[in-house]
């Protein structure tokens, strides 16, 4: 009997009854009456005809289960980051994405993570073991901070680094001055900086010849060897103006008088001289006083003060700012520091309360840079004691 005589349908119906029936093919062939070897070919020809097709499905199904994975992986990142992606910026911008990592590790895992945001996991665990460290350095320097800034409000706001350092190790923290510098810049705190300078000296041109006794060797073995003198100005709102005068010894830099008024003659000068002279208990025969070409310093007034307490006269070179620039330095950091931006003081009385709280800080308090960063009064109490041990 030929094949020719079973149609498409019966084939089809023989091959699902033996798929379905679980008995042996050949029984199954023997009830339809059909060559048990034609069976088996009828199904392993169903067989390869439905491969193809299965085939394709299972590959359409792993393409469709790979790209869900994608997507979760992509959404997955997407929550990781926020919108804007602003998370990460500035100078440390690989130490916030450690602590991110850190913060969100429970969330999203680390090694995921560090894929997102393009990290070694070896650099974070590095990272990770280094934190007691690092929390403990930020603890120092927040307290050093706040010693820093205690500082700097009680010299009026005026220190810089420098001085603040030299505070700090006379208190007892050994610190260097790179340090301070970086905190008081990532805190804000900066102290006052010089301002150009107007020119108030007017020369005299009648007044008698004056020799040039220090020759800008501004040091002294001892104190009362040297002394400067210099005027300023102070302005006071309404266009007005307040002029100091000083003298100063070049061996502490220690303020010895200082007088103030709304004008600029010899007694000016005169008055800051006598103060000086009173400071040091009258006479003072043999110091050299030195100033600029100033009218009030050339004047007959001032040269009868000299002479009457024993005072050598000294004068630099006119026009000169550097022959006299130990007394111009003190009247440069005076202004700088209670006149905040060069804005005058908004009455006359509060310029000279302003200069007498400040010279008083200046002479016990404020550390000087040439004179090992103490202050004056302290210098000379320490050389004066070092003189009587030797």
């Amino acid at each position: 009997m030929g094949t020719y005589r079973y149609s498409a349908e019966f084939r089809a119906d023989a091959v699902a009854l033996a798929r379905s029936s679980g008995r042996p093919v050949s029984r199954i062939a023997a009830e339809l009456g059909v060559n048990h070897e034609r069976l088996r070919q009828w199904i392993k020809t169903a067989e390869n005809a439905e491969r193809p097709e299965a085939l394709a499905q299972s590959t359409k199904d792993a393409e469709i289960a790979a790209l869900r994975k994608q997507v979760r992986e992509l959404e997955m990142e997407r929550d990781i980051l926020p919108p804007g992606g602003q998370v990460f910026c500035g100078r440390d911008e690989l130490v916030s994405r450690f602590g991110f990592v850190a913060g969100h590790r429970d969330a999203f895992g680390v090694k995921r993570l560090c894929t997102v945001l393009n990290l070694s996991r070896s650099g974070f665990c590095r990272w990770l073991r280094t934190a007691p460290a690092r929390a403990a350095k930020k603890a120092a320097d927040a307290a050093l901070t706040r010693r820093i800034r205690k500082i700097h409000t009680e010299s009026g706001k005026t220190y810089g680094a420098r001085r603040i350092t030299a505070e700090l190790c006379e208190g007892g923290v050994m610190v260097n001055r790179k340090r301070v510098e970086r905190l008081m810049r990532q805190h804000g705190i900066q102290g006052r900086r010089l301002k150009r300078r107007h020119r108030a000296t007017v020369p005299d041109p009648a007044a008698q010849a004056v020799p040039d006794l220090l020759r800008r060797n501004f040091t002294a073995s001892a104190p009362d060897r040297a002394w400067v003198g210099d005027i300023t100005y102070l302005p006071v709102a309404g266009g007005k103006f307040l002029y100091p005068a000083s003298v100063i010894d070049v061996f502490s830099r220690r303020l010895l008088g200082w007088s103030m008024a709304d004008h600029m003659r010899a007694e000016l000068v005169s008055d800051a001289l006598n103060a000086a002279v009173r400071t040091r208990g009258g006479r003072v025969d043999g110091v050299i006083f030195h100033s600029d070409h100033g009218a009030q310093y050339g004047s007959k007034t001032f040269a009868d003060a000299c002479h009457q307490a024993g005072i050598l006269r000294s004068m630099g070179a006119v026009g000169t700012s550097a022959d006299n620039a130990a007394a111009e330095s003190f009247f440069a950091s005076l202004k700088r520091e209670i006149l905040p931006g060069r804005r005058g003081r908004p009455t006359a009385r509060a310029a000279r309360l302003a200069v007498f709280r400040r010279l008083g800080f200046y002479n016990h308090q404020r550390r000087h840079s040439t004179i090992g960063s103490l202050a004056p009064v302290a210098f000379e109490q320490r050389s004066t004691t070092l003189a009587i041990a030797a």
